[in-house]
């Protein structure tokens, strides 16, 4: 008899042009690496700073590009053989991301290696050199560019990882960016030297939890293939509407049972929930943004959410469009607590990085209102609140940095008493951001409000508005009570002083401010381009 022909597999076929962000910072991230191998240690500062800066720049131009021809509106589909959607709220995202990173990065170009406060390792040069404070030799050595220039390619994996997760169109791909994202940043949040202990602790804590939440995720993953006999969003949406197309004859037995998709699907939304600081998934959040690094706690505030909001956009927008009736009562509850809970417990807060990860929580909340909407004007108005939140979240946690005393960031909120008597500029510009969280007209956190309650109540979430409504009148009374502790109280003697900021940071602030203020008096423009947009691929 003769042998059956076989069967050949088809090659792959990637349209690398469209994945050039994606493929532009993993690939600038591998060079770091190599930077880090073999590149002598006093070189490697300002070469990592550079190829960092330049990955970033490229990255955002070629989303740019991607959407000036035409793939975030007519020319949007799925590229890489179903893997990830090229399309509006893909690019915005993406792009969103890579700005934060790039303003990240001038916070993280701060942290140079002093052996004396941080306690790293260096050689016997080095601390030979370092071993007068305030001498010619401790000049010699930061002059001698020891730096923790490690952060540089651990940052870009992270950025590289956020750029798939909104994108992908399939679970196994957003299980691998989720992973891809999540492991850089337990390592960044292990590496505050000065508060070793409270930062390992920190990123111990982040590292297990997220550990149970990417099981819940990967658990998810496994019932919802075993519901539809495929990973693709496109795919399991069709079972769940009732197109299911060809079965999958292993999974026969199993296909169309509601009882796997209805868990499957709550398991995917708590892993994503998770990522998000949606209570009740938010324990994680006080104690790693207060235990890790400040610069890390800023990129990771605002990155991460664009990310995990994009990734949970895309899920109950393309894949459970089906269950709308099913999830949509269960994110009410979750947004109603969450805004509640973070607005609530924020006012007990005496550290200044607990109360903005608490801020987070309700803003988690508030954003979710508007994916509750479920209508193109709330992913145009979660869109636009994204990028709003992330350049105040950045500036704020960069003026964190600058307020220091002898044991080095002074957090606790009894320290910034009359902060605007020593420092006016300092304490005015942190105001702005204050303000900004709190949704006071003329800055973009009024401007984002606005948009996604406005986008909930037309989608008949109305009673939720008014819960949102009353978690910012309750969240603008802690913002204001640091503003007055700032302005109208007697500065201490032995308070904490205001350290002069590099460029790098004073860059960082500056377009933190811009973008709060641009947002917030003529926000139309970029509203209109968040709607532009909305649409997803399937």
């Amino acid at each position: 008899m003769a042998a059956d022909p076989v069967e050949k597999i088809p090659a792959p076929h990637i349209e690398y042009a469209q994945l050039s962000p994606t493929l532009i910072v993993i690939g600038v991230a591998l060079v770091g690496v190599l930077v880090e191998a073999f590149l002598p240690r006093r070189s490697r500062y300002y070469v990592q700073l550079l190829l960092t800066v330049v990955a970033l720049a490229a990255g955002f131009a070629a989303v740019v590009g991607l959407a000036a021809g035409g793939f975030g509106g007519a020319k949007a589909h799925v590229a890489a053989m179903g893997a990830l959607a090229v399309d509006g709220p893909a690019l915005f995202l993406q792009g969103t991301i890579l700005l934060v990173g790039l303003v990240a990065v001038f916070t993280f170009a701060e942290r140079r290696l002093d052996p004396a406060a941080h306690g790293n390792r260096v050689d016997s040069f080095a601390a030979q050199a370092a071993s007068a404070p305030g001498s010619a030799g401790e000049q010699a050595a930061v002059k001698a560019g020891f730096t923790t220039t490690e952060v540089f390619p651990i940052l870009l994996f992270a950025i590289g990882g956020m750029l798939v997760f909104p994108a992908a169109n399939d679970l196994l791909t957003l299980f691998i960016a989720l992973e891809v994202f999540s492991l850089p940043l337990y390592v960044l949040c292990a590496l505050a030297r000065r508060q070793r202990l409270l930062s390992q602790e920190s990123a111990v804590k982040y590292f297990l939890l997220g550990a149970f939440s990417s099981a819940f995720l990967l658990f998810g993953i496994a019932l919802l293939y075993g519901y539809a006999g495929t990973v693709s969003y496109a795919g399991i949406a069709n079972v769940v509407e009732g197109r299911p197309g060809s079965v999958n004859g292993a999974l026969a037995g199993t296909m169309g049972n509601d009882v796997l998709l209805l868990i499957g699907g709550a398991m995917l939304l708590m892993g994503l929930l998770f990522k998000v600081g949606a209570v009740p998934f938010h324990m994680w959040t006080p104690d790693v943004y207060q235990g890790a690094p400040t610069p890390v706690t800023g990129f990771m505030a605002a990155a991460t959410k664009v990310a995990a909001f994009g990734a949970l956009l895309r899920l109950l927008y393309v894949v459970l469009p089906g269950l709308r009736w099913d999830w949509r009562p269960v994110m009410w509850g979750v947004a109603i607590v969450t805004m509640l809970v973070g607005a609530i417990v924020a006012i007990t807060q005496t550290d200044v990085k607990r109360l903005l990860a608490y801020s987070s929580i309700a803003h988690a909340g508030f954003i979710l209102a508007g994916v509750i909407a479920t209508t193109q004007d709330g992913i145009s108005s979660v869109l636009f609140y994204l990028l709003a939140y992330s350049f105040v979240t950045l500036g704020a946690f960069a003026v964190v940095t600058l307020v220091r005393d002898a044991g080095g960031e002074a957090t606790h909120l009894s320290k910034w008493a009359g902060l605007g008597r020593r420092s006016p500029l300092v304490a005015a510009v942190f105001a702005i951001f204050l303000l900004a969280f709190a949704g006071i007209p003329l800055t973009s956190g009024f401007a984002g409000k606005f948009a996604v309650f406005k986008a909930a109540a037309e989608g008949g979430a109305g009673p939720l508005v008014v819960v949102g409504v009353i978690s910012s009148a309750i969240a603008a009374f802690f913002y204001i009570r640091v503003i007055v502790l700032m302005f109208f109280s007697e500065p201490k003697p032995e308070g904490p002083s205001v350290a002069v900021p590099s460029p790098l940071t004073m860059t960082a602030i500056a377009l933190g401010v811009a973008v709060t203020l641009v947002l917030g008096v003529v926000p139309q423009y970029f509203l209109d381009l968040a709607g532009q947009a909305s649409t997803f691929v399937r």
